[in-house]
This record gives structure tokens, C-alpha cells and sequence, in this order.
């Protein structure tokens, strides 16, 4: 197994304690590749193109010299525990008010199963990415200090 495949493994393998989504088929979902190509990734038998690199180290909100070897320091963009875990907290809660009666409704009807997941799955990315660009505005002094 390569260093870049560990890496991989083990940043998903957390991600995975918090949310239980970040399956190896999740995480391809997400690069845009089939599952048996990341699991080749994970394994080390496998490179990546650069480009499917740098979404991964945006996924894992890492550095893609932490991925690659280059950096031992894999807390430069990484997501705390608590975000994970308000993250996990508001998709719970618009899982909720999708599966209720008078939850979303589509000319009338109610919403597919299919369609609840785009949604959620659109949802979680957007709350994401907020809480990624979100961190920027944090004074560095303080960035450490969060719990």
C-alpha cells in the first residue's frame, strides 16, 4: 500500500466514524470514478491523475501535499469532530422535514425516495462548502482554540 492509498484510507476510515456515507462507493461518487477505481487507489495499485488528487484533498479538506507524502501536517484544512458533527446534526434534521407529511412536494406529490437523496446529497454539499469558506474568516489566533 502506498502512502497516498494509507492516507486516503485513513481520512475516509474518520470520516466514516462521524458519517456513516463515507462508504469507498460514496467517495468515488464523489470524484466521479467507480468504486472498484478508488478501492485500486486506497490499495496503492492504482495513481490517480492530479486532478482526482485535488478533489480528494477538497473532499478530506486536506493538502494534497498531506496526500501525497510531501507534508506530515494533515490539519491544515481538516475538519473538527464538532463540524462533523453540527453537519451531521442539520442533515438529520432536513431528513426530518423531507419525511414528513406535508414535507416537499413536487407539483403536488409527494417527492420520490430518489429525489430525497439528490436533495440530501445537494444539501450536505452546500452546507459543506459553507463550513469550508466559512473557516476563512476565523482569525488565525483563534483557529486552534475551537472545540
Amino acid at each position: 500500500m502506498t502512502l497516498l492509498g494509507k492516507r486516503l484510507k485513513q481520512l475516509r476510515e474518520e470520516r466514516k466514524k462521524v458519517n456513516s456515507k463515507y462508504t469507498q462507493g460514496y467517495v468515488a461518487n464523489l470524484i466521479g470514478v467507480a468504486r472498484v477505481t478508488y478501492t485500486a487507489y486506497e490499495n496503492g495499485t492504482k495513481q490517480p491523475p492530479i486532478e482526482t488528487v485535488n478533489k480528494l484533498a477538497d473532499i478530506f479538506e486536506v493538502t494534497t501535499d498531506y496526500l501525497q507524502g510531501r507534508s506530515d501536517s494533515s490539519q491544515v484544512h481538516l475538519r473538527m469532530d464538532k463540524d462533523e458533527k453540527d453537519i451531521a446534526k442539520r442533515m438529520e434534521k432536513i431528513r426530518q422535514d423531507l419525511s414528513e407529511d406535508d414535507g416537499y412536494m413536487l407539483m403536488g406529490e409527494p417527492i420520490s425516495e430518489e429525489a430525497k437523496e439528490s436533495i440530501m446529497d445537494a444539501m450536505e454539499y452546500a452546507i459543506r462548502q459553507a463550513t469550508r469558506i466559512n473557516k476563512k474568516y476565523i482569525p488565525k489566533k483563534y483557529r486552534d482554540k475551537q472545540d
